[in-house]
């Protein structure tokens, strides 16, 4: 295996096939593996590179498989129950290990192995995406302008997206229950929607309520700030369905409903179509605040958020592929500075 080879798990997604198309820009061959051979198969054909058909439960055959690199780019949700096999046979392997999760839950189960990957040398790096490397760049970035912040707000929307059947199905599995927020420190629950407010995000001013995002983990990581909380742009009208949700959470999370809501998310497309990837933009905006109440705030401006994460995780794969990384758990901007997020091409940072 060359310099330029990594392991691609999950190349049949809609961001896993934006990823394998992506990474010959950047001088990479992605060797693409799944479960399933007849899906596998032809999109290794029609990329011109190997495949490998691995199912993550069985714990031998991925040793096996991952024993031949030294990265793997794991791109197949949810990883709620997917992240743990993989991590934990890349510590026996030594294969760094970067995903594009945003889940809360992973990024705490990934610090736990933190110690382990120390000593096998390797980094462990969940979020190499549009969740979190944008909101984790601007985290530091204000964290470095203002090194006593105490309370940090990250809010990010898009203009003209659209959502993957990955990201929605991660949300009809979170149908129903609980926000979260970072206070004092300590993770803690809140009511989904808890608050709202209209943002700046230069591009455009979007009203935006409070979701459990993954910068409530890795931020805090990132920058040691105690209070964090995590907003995405949502239609006022959504904002005052939700501030009821509480009443009905107990039908949202039956299974009945889950599985409504994930059957009418196989009937849309994959994902957004290249041509309106290509018209919209991702936002981000970020603010701290100290004890003195001084407020300082930037935004970003960039890619859709798939195209962004095809471009954040290969700049990240590369890197480590080169031999620039720390080992144990690290989160992007931690490990890579506040200006990592500007190398994504069409990326701009206001502040």
């Amino acid at each position: 295996m060359g310099h330029s080879s990594f392991l691609l798990y999950g190349a049949n997604g809609y961001t896993g096939q934006l990823i394998a198309d992506l990474a010959h820009e950047y001088g990479l061959t992605p060797i693409i593996a799944g479960r399933r051979k007849e899906v596998i198969a032809p999109i290794a054909e029609r990329l011109k590179t190997e495949y490998r058909i691995v199912d993550l439960n069985n714990t031998t055959q991925l040793e096996t498989t991952l024993q031949d690199f030294p990265v793997v780019l794991h791109a197949a949700g949810p990883f709620s129950v997917t992240a743990r096999p993989m991590m934990e046979a890349c510590i026996k392997t030594k294969t760094h290990y970067i995903d594009i999760t945003g889940e809360i839950a992973v990024y705490e189960m990934a610090k736990r192995y933190h110690e382990q990957a120390c000593m096998a040398g390797i980094m462990i790096m969940p979020g190499g995406g549009f969740d979190v490397v944008p909101t984790d760049c601007i985290a530091l970035f204000l964290k470095n302008k203002m090194p006593d912040a105490t309370h940090l707000k990250l809010a990010f929307g898009s203009i003209g997206g659209g959502v993957s059947h990955g990201t929605a199905i991660t949300m009809a599995q979170g149908l129903g229950e609980k926000s979260a927020v970072r206070k004092d420190g300590k993770i803690t629950p809140v009511a989904l929607g808890h608050k709202g407010m209209w943002v700046d995000f230069k591009l455009k001013k979007l009203f935006v309520m409070s979701i459990p995002w993954g910068d409530v983990s890795t931020a805090f990581s990132t920058t040691g700030i105690p209070n964090i909380e995590t907003y995405t742009a949502v239609s006022p009208k959504t904002y005052q369905l939700l501030k009821f949700q509480s009443l009905y959470n107990w039908l949202l999370r039956t299974s009945f409903m889950r599985n409504r809501v994930k059957n009418s998310i196989n009937k849309r497309p994959a994902g957004p179509s290249p041509e309106r990837r290509a018209k919209s933009k991702s936002l981000v905006w970020g603010e701290v605040t100290n004890a003195h109440q001084s407020v300082l705030n930037a935004q970003l401006t960039g890619p859709e958020g798939y195209t962004l994460t095809a471009h954040s995780s290969l700049i990240i794969t590369k890197k480590i592929l080169n031999g620039e990384f720390k080992p144990g758990y690290q989160t992007p901007a931690g490990c890579y500075g506040a200006d990592l997020i500007l190398e994504v091409p069409g990326v701009e940072r206001f502040a």
